[in-house]
């Protein structure tokens, strides 16, 4: 695995052996951050990296300026890699371990850009969506990113901003717009 861009671009990263997550493509996290960088100021950003996995896409901010990282992951071995080399690379992400779902409803915090990249066949990525915005984690005019394989469709979904597609990696991106529509 590798950061594609910012002060760490072309820095390899070796997570745990036997690893659960599955790691966003770099293919996908190409696309995704080609989108990112056309509308967000990085280094004026609060991020949230719900299932944070092997912290790649944490990675990634962190190297393309965002100073205000937040990580939630629930494998003890993860939280460890990710802040380890968070540490090592001088990079400003806050790891937490817990549970996605109980971090969602008690968490005070809000994000201009929340990214969640669960595991595909968690039978709940239908609901992510809602309780982000029930539990009020996004800033107005933010983006709440989620990847998805192609089982989940959103296009119904009244916050629905746009879907991007990389071989069977979906992006759909959710705002909450500060004016009503």
């Amino acid at each position: 695995m590798r950061i594609i861009s910012g002060t760490h671009k072309g820095r390899r990263f070796f997570p745990p052996k036997n690893n659960p997550a599955r790691p966003t493509t770099d293919i996908a996290k190409e696309g995704l951050f080609n989108i990112l960088q056309n509308q967000w100021d990085f280094d004026e950003v609060a991020f949230l990296d719900l299932f944070g996995g092997t912290g790649s896409i944490s990675f990634e901010m962190g190297s393309r300026g965002c100073t205000d990282i937040t990580t939630v992951e629930r494998h003890a071995p993860n939280i460890r890699f990710i802040q380890e080399t968070a540490t090592a690379l001088g990079l400003p992400i806050r790891a937490v371990k817990d549970d996605v779902f109980r971090f969602i409803g008690n968490c005070p915090d809000r994000f201009d850009i929340i990214f969640a990249g669960p595991p595909y066949p968690l039978p709940s990525i239908p609901e992510l969506p809602e309780l982000v915005f029930r539990y009020g984690l996004l800033k107005p005019d933010g983006w709440f990113i989620l990847e998805h394989n192609p089982a989940h469709n959103f296009s119904e979904h009244p916050r629905l901003l746009m879907v991007r597609t990389y071989g069977t990696t979906h992006f759909s991106i959710f705002t909450l717009p500060s004016s009503p529509v």
